[in-house]
């Protein structure tokens, strides 16, 4: 691959001393960036320049929980309560999904995440082979899982484990290195602890960390406590899922004790602050989470209950509610929501070393905003201005590995239109 350099941008690092260079420039060669700093004097030596014309620069955000097969049922079921919504609306639609209703799902919300600046999520879902050959296709970077709901006989269930091991084992640093997997219990309330403990002792068989819903609503905490005699927090201490490295969606009903159990165990978090929202399945204690030194990332969960993918919405939310929340206008500061969208990010899936800042040795997973609009002049402080100013719609390019992925807000890895028609084609036979 060429020695590419984008030169003359507002390189915003979020590196451990969020150091911004205001017309610097980054170089990246073979996937890996080879330069971050200011624009260097030799400019021969690289095959191709990029001018961004003061245009920001910055990694590429990081989505943390979601589903991306269900973009095709946006607005299909908005406004219930989540136990309403899942039992009566979701799960009766999704038991009609087939492999084709995952492809092509899956690629809509792939030209969604792309061209609103996420270059890697994370994906619960069956049919996972389909995903994972939509992510290879798309030049995008992901770590997947199959989710296993356990509800049914005892052969399905070992169908299910059968079929999330064979996934891992097939697909984990796949597509040179832009797949990674994990193992994946949909959540305490939909699998028995038996089958949890087999979920956990695969994991371990396989090296593979451990995904899982947790705590979303007080029903569920309530009923697990009802079932087994423990919120959910202690419930899954015990069947060993915290002993794997182990990322958490939701946590939004965790008490202090048990955010003591979350840090104690390293466990990540992912905070699907717009979909709980939507949900009204409450808010969880996200500064009270940070103080105690647990990791938050951001995630969106599916575009059923957002109804977007914009993480740019994840980050203002975050930088915004709490503050209104506590009365303290201190909580949550606009470089501390970036980095829960990026480095926080990498970290939550344990990519830290490979994304979620610019610097030299890191995959080259970056996008270019468009800052020439009004909304981010002056130019006080760039980063304010992306939490609290901009929107995914403003992402202009994006690379993965060095490879551009989008350009000019126009995915050029995958046919739109297409994805599109199809679609609306699948949607029309539900």
């Amino acid at each position: 691959m060429s020695k590419t350099i984008l030169i003359n941008g507002m390189i915003i690092t979020v590196n451990a001393t969020n150091q911004v260079y205001k017309k610097g420039a980054i170089a990246f060669e073979n996937g890996k960036i080879t330069y971050v700093g200011e624009v260097p004097q030799n400019l021969a030596e690289y095959d191709e320049v990029i001018d961004v014309q003061g245009d920001y620069v910055l990694p590429g955000l990081v989505n943390t929980h979601g589903h991306a097969s269900m973009s095709l049922l946006r607005g299909y079921a908005d406004d219930l309560p989540l136990q309403q919504w899942l039992e009566e609306k979701m799960w009766p639609i999704e038991a009609q999904y087939t492999k084709e209703h995952a492809k092509w799902g899956t690629y809509l919300s792939l030209i969604e995440m792309l061209r609103t600046g996420t270059t890697t999520f994370v994906d619960m879902y069956d049919n996972m082979d389909e995903v994972a050959m939509a992510v290879e296709a798309s030049g995008a970077r992901a770590r997947l899982c199959r989710g296993m709901i356990g509800f049914g006989t005892e052969e399905l269930r070992q169908s299910k484990l059968e079929e999330a091991s064979s996934f891992v084992r097939n697909w984990n640093n796949q597509a040179n290195g832009r797949i990674t997997t994990m193992m994946s219990p949909h959540s305490p309330y939909t699998c028995t602890p038996q089958f949890i403990e087999q979920i956990v002792s695969k994991a371990l068989e396989l090296d593979a960390p451990i995904h899982i819903h947790m705590s979303e609503t007080k029903a569920e905490v309530e009923q697990n406590e009802k079932e087994y005699g423990e919120r959910p927090v202690k419930h899954l201490e015990k069947l060993g899922v915290f002993s794997k490295r182990s990322l958490v969606a939701h946590a939004v009903h965790v008490e202090d004790w048990e955010m003591d159990i979350l840090a104690k165990n390293d466990v990540k978090v992912s905070n699907n602050i717009i979909s709980n929202l939507k949900l009204a399945s409450g808010i969880a204690p996200v500064p009270e989470m940070l103080s105690k030194g647990i990791t938050v990332s951001l995630g969106t969960d599916s575009s059923a209950s957002n109804n977007n993918l914009d993480l740019f919405e994840e980050l203002k939310q975050v930088a915004l509610l709490f503050k209104g929340v506590h009365n303290d206008a201190t909580l949550i500061t606009a470089e501390k929501a970036l980095q829960m969208a990026t480095l926080h990010g990498a970290e939550a899936i344990w990519l830290e070393d490979q994304i979620g800042s610019l610097e030299v040795g890191k995959e080259a997973d970056l996008i270019v905003m468009n800052t020439k609009q009004a909304f981010y002049q002056p130019a006080h402080n760039p980063i304010s201005h992306l939490v609290y100013s901009g929107s995914g719609r403003d992402v202009k390019d994006v690379f993965v590995q060095g490879k551009q992925v989008v350009r000019n807000g126009e995915c050029i890895t995958i046919d739109e239109e297409k994805v599109i028609f199809e679609v609306n084609r699948l949607v029309e036979q539900f």
